[in-house]
């Protein structure tokens, strides 16, 4: 690829990748299976496709942004041509879970477990994409003072933007009247919220709904297109990544605090989910502690 079509920081105290900007014009970097350590934002400008994340597969259209965090395994499946940009940023750059406040892009943007992971962008987010876009190329190749501040400051302009847009969206498909099916969803998001820590498996969420667990399973699989289990297990891998990055609790506390009284066997759970071992995930994802 072309030198001028890529613009990379690395983090000079581990040799990592910080931060890297780069357009493509084909599908040979995502034609694989991906899992990263660092966050994934690509815009598809030109061509269309499936993606598949996690334990489902979505159909996605020119100009979508599709949002990955550490270690979600995706990759997508084109046919005929496909350009666009994507921003690959490690939380040790910038971490999403610590500023929250200034962002809101956890749970929307990224680890959204009930909605597609990508955003349609429309005219107006494409001329801010643009604008922020041509800001941090310029940036990346101006090693001047307080460059990653303002590298940061583009950044969360784009996440700020693509937020407020998934968020958009997400509001105008909950509000399309349906008889009671998405009062059962809204009901299920709600227990899966408040339970997670405490009920693991797909019967205890139907007990509390009231509902059976065939047509609970149905309603996730039509709406999720996903099980109720994966969606459960999901929930649980996001919050004991938070945890890790976040805390330094050891594993047999976090395990704990989400409902495993052994720590082998959340090790095993964390690593069938994350690929990863949660001792590796701490250490290649990084470890930020929560006084900012």
């Amino acid at each position: 690829m072309d030198s001028q079509n890529v613009f990379t920081l690395i983090n000079p105290q581990n040799g990592n990748l910080a931060f890297k900007l780069f357009y493509f014009d084909d599908n040979s970097h995502y034609d694989h299976l991906q899992r990263n350590n660092y966050y994934s934002l690509i815009w598809v400008t030109k061509g269309s496709g499936k993606v598949k994340a996690d334990f489902a597969e979505h159909s996605f259209e020119e100009n979508s942004l599709l949002a990955f965090s550490p270690y979600q395994p995706f990759m997508l499946c084109v046919e005929g041509k496909i350009q666009g940009v994507a921003i690959h940023f490690h939380p040790d750059f910038y971490c999403i879970h610590m500023h929250q406040k200034e962002v809101s892009c956890n749970g929307v943007l990224f680890n959204n477990i009930y909605q597609p992971p990508f955003t349609l962008i429309d005219e107006k987010a494409a001329e801010t994409f643009n604008m922020v876009i041509n800001q941090i190329k310029e940036e990346v190749q101006n090693a001047a003072l307080a460059q990653y501040e303002l590298l940061i400051s583009y950044l969360k302009i784009f996440l700020i933007t693509a937020s407020r847009l998934k968020a958009e969206q997400q509001e105008k498909i909950e509000s399309i009247p349906d008889a009671k099916e998405p009062f059962i969803l809204q009901n299920l998001k709600t227990a899966i919220e408040d339970n997670f820590k405490t009920k693991h498996s797909a019967g205890n969420y139907a007990s509390l709904l009231n509902i059976s667990p065939k047509a609970l399973a149905k309603i996730a699989k039509t709406y999720f297109n996903k099980t109720l289990t994966d969606l459960i297990a999901e929930r649980i891998i996001i919050e004991a990544k938070r945890e890790l990055y976040l805390t330094n609790k050891t594993i047999k506390e976090i395990a704990y605090e989400l409902g495993y009284d052994d720590e082998h066997y959340f090790s095993r759970f964390f690593k069938t989910n994350a690929d990863v071992s949660p001792q590796l995930y701490r250490e290649t994802v990084g470890f930020g502690r929560a006084e900012a």
